[in-house]
């Protein structure tokens, strides 16, 4: 399945949130073959990540990734990641980043660019994701103390012939913490209609931000 190489992305910026979003929602979303990991009982995981890439193949774009953490699958001889996810929604600035991660890693996309801003300050950065003007979502993800990391990560996919898994590895300056000082606001729009929005918790319980580093998927393989 796709090539044997790997394939490297490089970004300037990297940040997440996990948010507690009811379990009923992520069963709808997943696969049957996939099962929400809990953080406890009937709150499930919901995880938003963006990215603004400067090195790939099909140029520079941002990106926002909305996903549901799963349990990782545990493979002999390798780490055991940092988490899992099954992406239900990707969104691009650019058509032709849309079309190469459709092709390459079978990401399900909403259909139109978006625009993707992030307003920095000292200590945190705001995302704002917006469709021809109309807002998706803001999100908020504050700094904390860094280290340099190569941390694992997991993403299941699917289309209608088959299921993929693909490892991914981040390397970069990392901060990670659970201060709980970041915010969220989801807006109807349907790159979130998936989402119970009034029940998905509006601060993370878990943030994540990467500085300048590298993302590197290992070949996609059918499970």
């Amino acid at each position: 399945m796709n090539d044997s190489e790997n394939t490297c992305y490089g970004f300037d910026l990297c940040v997440g949130g996990y948010f507690e979003m009811p379990t009923s929602d992520a069963r709808k979303l997943l696969p049957a073959h996939l099962e929400p990991l809990e953080v406890q009982h009937e709150r499930s995981i919901l995880a938003i990540t963006a990215f603004h890439f400067n090195e790939s193949m099909v140029g520079e774009y941002d990106e926002i990734v909305l996903a549901v953490v799963v349990p990782p699958m545990v493979e002999s001889g390798k780490p055991l990641p940092k988490a899992a996810f099954f992406p239900f929604m990707v969104g691009t600035s650019t058509e032709a980043s849309r079309e190469h991660a459709i092709e390459r890693w079978r990401l399900p996309h909403y259909m139109k660019d978006v625009a993707i801003d992030f307003d920095r300050s000292d200590d945190e950065i705001e995302v704002r994701v917006s469709d021809d003007g109309a807002p998706v979502l803001e999100m908020v993800v504050t700094d904390h103390e860094r280290s340099r990391a190569g941390n694992s990560y997991m993403c299941f996919t699917t289309d209608p012939e088959d299921r993929y898994k693909v490892n991914i590895l981040m390397e970069a300056d990392h901060a990670e913490h659970e201060e709980e000082t970041g915010s969220l606001t989801l807006h109807e729009h349907p790159m979130n209609a998936g989402l119970s929005i009034p029940d998905v918790n509006t601060y993370p319980f878990r943030e994540e931000w990467y500085g300048k580093g590298m993302q590197t998927f290992d070949r996609m393989v059918n499970f």
